[in-house]
């Protein structure tokens, strides 16, 4: 009976703690991967086209001296038609010689139609002001501390005019790889090697996926283009969130029915992360930026739905971001405190540690199919292609970084319930010494009452 038992107990151990985890995360991957590997052998290049339209790209400026002259030259080098191209910088705060670096572009790229907007009311209202002074047929919005691939203007109008139900696209986001081969810290330079990987998997597989549902959640700050005849029909960048570009998401996805998608070849190159520190308040303001939306989404679309007489019940989002989405927020939460309780529950716990390293293994295998897949994705960028597949070693790396970038996000929850959303939040080393503080300080309370417990007894003896 005893060894019966043990059997039976350690196969409900695993259908528990093993199997669900696989049906949860590990099996999505796998079908997730096989949509994307046939979208790539399906979505081939055609002919190139005979004309391409006129294009305003928005450069939105807050400090942004050091960097704003590679942004803009980026625009210049494309192989774009720069006498298409209306380049509008809007400055909405700072103070340092932004204006400065944008009079010498002038000078150095006069090629370039470049006009200079003042708007110091923040980057929503900003970018608003530029929509209104924009003038082509598709409108690209780029961050001004990144940099284009020569490449991208053109791919992403060619995927525009070749694919007209899509109204809004977002374009792929890497590091730079350059910036991260210059870095000297080893551990330093492994983290951005690895977050290298993080934003490639995420936009070509995660957002490369989410597009063929068109379930792109949010089209990225940092590079996303519009039809202007699409943009100009929602309510605009909204002022009262930090994540506008999620915002702007949901009006044209949800608000007028129309298709969001990923520029797969469309590359823009921001700086890789400045230390862990950086990487925590990053994540945890996605994610409190993410809620904040959702909420404020959901209470505005009801309003929209009351005055356009719709009858359409939407499913959460709020409840969909917590309890899926590419998080598993609740689910991993749960699972995890669970599979340590196991251990005061008469599990042993060499069995404990054997399901973790199943689970790993599970994940190592699906981070190396979306490895193969992004490899497809990038065949047409050899230079770039053989950058990514040489970091393959980084796979067996991936899935203690996402675990721990989701217990970032995670706090980004908890500290979204806890105040208001705001830019600025605390980082990693902040919090520590705030908890820190804040555990010395209860244990202190609860030692003085100790104290004078103890001298009241030994009063009343005496």
């Amino acid at each position: 009976m005893k060894i019966n038992d043990f059997i039976v107990s350690t196969i409900v151990f695993y259908m528990a703690w093993v199997i669900i985890p696989i049906l949860l995360e590990v099996i999505p991957a796998i079908f997730d991967v096989f949509i994307l590997i046939k979208k790539r052998l399906i979505n081939k290049r055609g002919e190139a086209l005979k004309y391409l339209p006129e294009i305003t790209v928005i450069i939105p400026v807050y400090n942004s001296a050091d960097t704003l002259r590679n942004c803009i030259k980026s625009v210049y080098d494309s192989d774009y038609d720069n006498r298409l191209i209306y380049v509008m910088v809007v400055h909405n705060g700072g103070n340092d010689n932004s204006f400065e670096v944008f009079s010498k572009c002038q000078l150095d790229f006069p090629e370039l139609n470049m006009n200079w907007l003042t708007s110091k009311q923040g980057k929503s209202k900003a970018l608003n002001l530029a929509l209104f002074n924009s003038t082509g047929k598709y409108i690209i919005h780029i961050d001004s501390d990144g940099v284009l691939h020569p490449q991208a203007l053109r791919n992403m109008v060619i995927y525009f005019e070749k694919n007209e139900e899509v109204h809004c696209v977002t374009g792929t986001i890497l590091t730079d790889p350059t910036l991260i081969d210059e870095t000297d810290k080893f551990f330093l330079r492994i983290l951005r090697k690895i977050e290298f990987c993080e934003y490639a998997q995420a936009f070509l597989a995660g957002r490369n996926f989410e597009a063929e549902f068109n379930n792109i959640y949010t089209l990225s700050g940092a590079f996303s283009a519009f039809r202007k005849s699409t943009i100009l029909k929602t309510k605009l960048y909204n002022t009262d969130t930090v994540c506008e570009d999620t915002q702007i998401t949901f009006q044209v996805r949800e608000w007028l029915n129309q298709k969001v998608s990923l520029c797969p070849d469309a590359y823009f190159f921001v700086d890789p992360i400045e230390d862990v520190n950086k990487l925590y308040t990053q994540r945890q303001r996605w994610q409190r930026g993410e809620l904040e939306v959702a909420h404020m989404f959901e209470r505005e679309k009801k309003t929209f739905n009351r005055s356009n007489k719709k009858k359409k019940k939407s499913f959460n989002v709020i409840t969909k971001l917590i309890l899926y989405d590419h998080t598993f927020a609740l689910p991993r939460m749960i699972w995890y405190f669970a599979l340590l309780s196991l251990i005061f529950m008469n599990y042993p716990l060499r069995l404990v540690i054997v399901s973790m390293v199943l689970i790993y293994f599970f994940n190592v295998m699906t981070t190396f199919l979306f490895y193969l897949c992004i490899s497809l994705f990038l065949k047409n960028n050899k230079e770039l292609r053989r950058y990514y597949v040489r970091k393959w070693y980084l796979m067996f790396l991936l899935p203690p970084y996402n675990s721990m970038v989701f217990w970032f996000r995670f706090a980004g929850i908890i500290n979204a319930i806890k105040g208001q959303q705001v830019w600025r939040t605390n980082n990693l080393t902040q919090e520590r010494e705030h908890f820190t503080e804040t555990i010395r300080k209860d244990f202190s309370g609860i030692t003085r009452i100790l104290d004078k417990m103890i001298e009241k007894v030994n009063n009343d003896e005496e």
